[in-house]
């Protein structure tokens, strides 16, 4: 027996969240990381992540948006390190669009400040920005970004301090449990808990192949440019982050200037990536990508497409529904998951890892969490 309460499985922005939480209630937590700390190979790295309230996926995020921003706040001052920043945010596409209706029931369920705005109201707001004619907008201050290398090293640096035994480049082989509690090995060693807490990000196939999930790994490509002018107008307070939707469903979203001037400005689209797995992606971004992006970045953003400085690839884990997975294991009473974030959870990373403390703890959540149990998909069935 390794005297262990809790082992973690992954240490990216959840399994660190996790690991952090369980060791400041007091929990002797063991966290493993196929890779080292902070690291590039999966989902939780690319600079910043957008943090928005009006929730266009979903009202019932809203609740754990509005924890995750406390939580925030106190990551930053406890950690002393820069992982929020509100820039105000804008949700741009026709009146009927996902990104614009869904944002705008969300506010108006949860009485979130925020403002409709017309396409000349959004040409005056943000020069930088051009949208179509019959584009409109929600605005909320409450929306920014939060920087995913520094999330990962706070909650790392918490958990060290309050006592974790955090080990990296030790990739899990396989698990399992027992009436007692979890067995994990890797290859170098086997180690027991009361509980296991799996985390695994792009691996969540071959991790959880028995959760009855089935999940998409998708490749993602993060793009920077270098605007006509430089990045002035980019800066925060004169450029916000947003998703914008064009008539055909496609979302692109993208950054203010947080950086140096050499950093450029960043972009993406919003899914549409192709499919691969954690072990088979291609991270070479080739030239027709980054064309594409240029090209559909000229009708709105004229000024930012000038030189193209660098990319990127992540990872999306995606679900059938593309909502999240967070849940007791239903085949393992020791066992809690927190997987399948199809894109958009980075945002919840500290909330997420206290519900995750509160389920190995305590088998229970205050948190509204049904909207992410795995039993939606069917017990073994495709998800």
């Amino acid at each position: 027996m390794n005297g262990f309460d809790v082992i973690v499985i992954g240490l990216g922005g959840m399994g660190s969240a996790a690991a952090y939480h369980l060791a400041a209630r007091g929990r002797r937590v063991l966290g493993l990381e196929r890779f080292g700390p902070a690291h590039d190979r999966g989902s939780s790295h690319g600079d910043s992540r957008i943090t928005r309230q009006a929730y266009f996926e979903d009202p019932a995020y809203v609740p754990l948006l509005l924890r995750a921003h406390e939580l925030w706040d106190t990551l930053a001052r406890d950690s002393g390190r820069d992982v929020i920043t509100l820039t105000g945010g804008i949700m741009i596409g026709p009146p009927a669009s996902t990104t614009v209706a869904g944002s705008r029931r969300s506010a108006e369920q949860w009485d979130l400040p925020h403002e409709v705005l017309g396409a000349a109201d959004i040409r005056r707001r943000f020069p930088t920005l051009t949208p179509g004619p019959d584009d409109i907008a929600l605005y909320e201050d409450n929306a920014g970004f939060v920087r995913p290398e520094e999330t990962v090293r706070a909650h790392l640096d918490l958990a060290g301090r309050h006592g974790a035994d955090l080990r990296f480049h030790e990739p899990v082989r396989r698990w399992k449990t027992s009436s007692g509690g979890v067995e994990v090995v890797t290859d170098k060693g086997t180690y027991t808990a009361g509980h296991l807490v799996i985390c695994p990000g792009a691996w969540a196939p071959e991790l959880l192949a028995d959760l009855g999930v089935t999940f998409t790994i998708e490749r993602q490509v993060l793009y920077w440019f270098a605007p006509a002018g430089g990045v002035e107008p980019f800066r925060p307070g004169r450029h916000p982050i947003y998703v914008w939707e064009d008539a055909g469903g496609t979302q692109l979203y993208g950054f203010p200037a947080i950086d140096g001037p050499d950093d450029g400005v960043k972009v993406a689209f919003f899914r549409g990536g192709r499919t691969c797995t954690a072990d088979t992606i291609d991270r070479v971004v080739a030239d027709t990508e980054v064309a594409a992006m240029a090209a559909h970045l000229r009708g709105r953003i004229p000024d930012l497409p000038d030189r193209f400085l660098r990319a990127s690839t992540c990872m999306y884990t995606n679900t059938a529904d593309e909502h999240f997975v967070i849940a007791p294991h239903p085949a393992h009473e020791h066992v809690t998951v927190a997987c399948g974030f199809s894109g958009h959870g980075f945002k919840f990373v500290p909330v997420v890892g206290e519900i995750l403390a509160d389920l190995a703890t305590e088998g229970s959540t205050r948190h509204p969490v049904a909207l992410f149990d795995p039993g939606r998909f069917g017990r073994g069935a495709p998800g």
